[in-house]
């Protein structure tokens, strides 16, 4: 069954699939929300407010309109601002990329000096990334990591394409300045598979 057909049948009384629809989305909207709690050392918070999200996603179920978004975007969208709502109660609207979870696939290394090269440069690039701006960062991990398009980028954050295409093009910059001094060659596969988008 597609999103559209659950939520038609959920809308229509068949409540108990919207236990479905969550597990469609669990995982990414609870690593989502992790990411942007981290730097602000709330990360304990995520499942909270991931099951939040989904309660006030199944409250207004009733007002979502397909024509409008995806699915999906919508959800991210309360996601997005349930987290903002939680970190302005803190006074602490840092938001940042977590440090687990969502570690770039690579090829097997088989000797130690490469695994620990290979974390150092990871633990470098969300060191990065953490330094950006709210709406940069955000960006940035709904497309390199999420693998969101652009159009539902920039309806979660409630910006156009091209606002989106501007701030990745300043965090990729912003990432690779801070990266330089560290790297001789051209930083490495991560940050070279995100130029290449």
């Amino acid at each position: 069954m597609t999103d559209s057909q659950l939520i038609r049948e959920i809308k229509d009384g068949n409540v108990q699939l919207y236990d479905e629809l969550m597990r469609r989305y669990e995982r990414k909207i609870l690593a989502f929300i992790f990411h942007m709690l981290k730097s602000a050392q709330m990360e304990s918070l995520a499942e909270d407010l991931c099951n939040e999200t989904f309660y006030k996603a199944y409250r207004s179920l009733h007002s979502f309109r397909e024509v409008e978004a995806t699915f999906s975007t919508w959800l991210y969208t309360i996601a997005r601002n349930t987290v903002l709502s939680e970190l302005r109660k803190h006074k602490n609207t840092q938001v940042s990329l977590e440090q687990s979870g969502y570690t770039p696939q690579t090829a097997v290394e088989t000797l130690p000096e490469q695994t620990a090269l290979r974390n150092e440069k990871v633990t470098m690039v969300r060191d990065a990334i953490n330094n950006l701006p709210e709406k940069q960062r955000s960006a940035l991990i709904l497309r390199e990591y999420d693998q969101l398009d652009y159009q539902e980028i920039a309806n979660i954050l409630g910006q156009t394409v091209s606002s989106v295409k501007s701030l990745l093009f300043r965090a990729r910059a912003s990432v690779k300045l801070q990266l330089e001094p560290y790297f001789l060659e051209p930083i490495f596969e991560e940050y070279e598979e995100m130029n290449r988008r």
